[in-house]
């Protein structure tokens, strides 16, 4: 590792690394050295960074909760456009194609480390937590357009459609489920919750 790189780099690049081992060979299988060996560097450079390796991942999973958060907020602000299955789709999609349902493994194999997080995110697991609420604040978002009925409750929706759809990505073997398998899920579990447009008024195009 050349000296003088900036600190986020070197972060960005051990993240990157962790992420490969995990997907790839498992929760089980990482460790500081398949870390910095996958990221091409010393194994002192990770310790000069983190007080130890529980350190490294619980910042690795608050790395990636950040990133959950910020689809959170694109996800909302599009409330109102395409269809609602449709973006629903695509955000479980984006969330469960990444590390995401590895990550879950990861925090779920580690006493220490899941004990850290319980200090920033204290019920629930991270990550499936907070794209709960990502889900939920769309869900609710979509409703005072009239897109939700005013009677869905998102609070139940939401959870609903994340678990399932963490199951769907997580019972495969390499293989993700097609968008279509994805879209039967959300349909499903929205079935009655969804209003059709009103009458006069323009469909939406389904993406």
């Amino acid at each position: 590792m050349p000296t003088g790189v900036a600190l986020h780099d070197v972060r960005e690049q051990l993240f990157g690394a962790a992420e490969r081992v995990l997907l790839r060979d498992g929760p089980n299988a990482l460790t500081s050295r398949a870390v910095t060996t996958e990221a091409g560097c010393a194994k002192g450079v990770l310790h000069r960074h983190f007080t130890d390796f529980d350190a490294f991942l619980v910042a690795l999973v608050h790395d990636r909760i950040a990133r959950v958060e910020g689809q959170a907020a694109a996800l909302r602000e599009g409330a109102g456009t395409g269809t609602v299955a449709g973006r629903l789709t695509d955000a479980l999609t984006s969330l469960f194609e990444s590390v995401a349902v590895a990550i879950v493994g990861l925090v779920t194999s580690r006493d220490d480390v899941r004990a850290r997080l319980r200090e920033t995110t204290p019920t629930g697991v991270p990550v499936l937590t907070e794209a709960t609420a990502a889900i939920a604040s769309y869900l609710a978002a979509e409703r005072d357009l009239g897109r939700i009925a005013a009677g869905a409750d998102v609070e139940v929706l939401a959870p609903t459609l994340v678990g399932t759809g963490h199951l769907l990505f997580a019972d495969r073997n390499g293989t993700p489920p097609d968008p279509e398998a994805v879209r039967k899920v959300v349909t499903a579990v929205l079935a009655g919750a969804v209003r059709e447009p009103a009458p006069g008024s323009t469909p939406e195009a389904r993406p």
